[in-house]
């Protein structure tokens, strides 16, 4: 890497990941952020001004930022001029971020979105860089598509999966062909805390509008190929998911059950686990934690509150492998919902595509 930092917009700064976003990027070594936007109520504020009341998170706000003015998403050409590439986490529909994330894009400028507007797009990758580096090669058609030189996107899948998908990774060999998971998720999932939700305290709600979709979807294109004009999904395993919201501040806990086509004992899912390492980790990327997947041999880890933050938030942590009766293995998981579930997945994805070449300086 250049010793130059690469210069970073947020997208949809205002909001929690994108709080997340500045957090983490505070003291980057490859990057700076040097432009905010967000929806037009936000811009032209300060951005202390315009989260005023409506930070987040624990740490405090950074100070190179929080004198930043905040710009208008939508002023696609000027903020293109100003950045290398740029996050996006902005709330808005479905189609209108796919539009505004390609407009970014057919402006030369990379766009690495929280956002689940393009995760089916066939020839835009959904990367867990551990899980699926090599789908970024699928950025040369996108941008055969769009008729661009530089600009492209790519995404990060939903936070729901991001615990038990690592978890299976590994075994892959084994041929999983049936998956059921329940994930317990977080409030801040839904962009919450509990001083603006309080019907969450002493509560479970077991309905959390599309997760189990992406759940049991979104693996399947992480686990896919690239052929003809873009990733096609893979067929096997079949997930079954269901996704129950519960009263924590951070990190989604998953309940696993798994069906291999080849039987394995505990030692070896022990061994697959403890050894695996990524490209991320292979190649000492900043935010890439060492190691990834965790094990604890105590029954009652991992626990949401002591283990969300294992790796600076971008581990995975599991315990409680055990045989099944119905399934051959069960085991829990856990990983913190907006860091390695959203942000950090996000910031590391950039820091793989910078280390190969994809994002550069302007």
């Amino acid at each position: 890497m250049s010793q130059k930092k690469l210069r970073v917009g947020v997208l949809g700064a205002t909001g929690m990941v994108g709080q997340r976003f500045l957090a983490l990027l505070e003291k980057h070594p490859w990057y700076e952020v040097t432009l905010l936007a967000a929806s037009a109520n936000s811009a032209g504020q300060r951005y202390a001004d315009a989260v005023k009341g409506r930070w987040a998170l624990k740490t405090s706000m950074p100070a190179a930022q929080a004198a930043l003015t905040v710009k208008n998403a939508s002023d696609v050409k000027a903020i293109a001029a100003e950045v290398d590439f740029v996050f996006c986490a902005v709330d808005m529909s479905k189609e209108e971020t796919a539009k505004l994330e390609e407009d970014y894009a057919r402006a030369e400028t990379p766009v690495i979105s929280n956002n689940s507007a393009h995760r089916a797009t066939p020839d835009v990758p959904m990367m867990v860089p551990e899980l699926n580096p090599e789908h970024a090669q699928v950025i040369e058609l996108q941008r055969k598509r769009l008729g661009v030189k530089r600009g492209f996107i790519a995404v990060k899948p939903n936070c729901s999966l991001q615990s038990y998908v690592p978890a299976i990774h590994p075994l892959m060999k084994f041929g999983p062909q049936k998956i059921a998971v329940c994930t317990y998720q977080a409030i801040s999932g839904a962009g919450k805390t509990f001083e603006t939700w309080p019907e969450m305290v002493d509560n479970l709600i077991p309905f959390i509008k599309g997760e189990e979709e992406k759940s049991e979807k979104e693996p399947m294109k992480i686990w896919g190929r690239i052929e003809g004009s873009g990733i096609v999904a893979a067929q096997t395993p079949v997930i079954s998911a269901q996704c129950i919201r519960v009263p924590a501040s951070d990190g989604h806990m998953a309940a696993v059950f798994v069906q291999f086509e080849k039987k394995t004992s505990k030692e070896e899912i022990l061994g697959l686990w403890k050894s695996f390492a990524g490209r991320p980790q292979q190649l000492a990327l900043p935010s890439a934690p060492t190691p990834f997947l965790q094990y604890f041999e105590d029954d009652s880890r991992p626990q949401t509150r002591l283990d969300r933050d294992a790796g600076n938030g971008m581990a995975v942590t599991i315990g409680r492998l055990r045989p099944d009766s119905l399934f051959d293995w069960r085991f829990v998981a856990l990983s913190h919902n907006t860091v390695r579930g959203a942000a950090g997945g996000a910031v590391l994805t950039a820091e793989l595509l910078t280390k190969d070449g994809w994002i550069a300086a302007k």
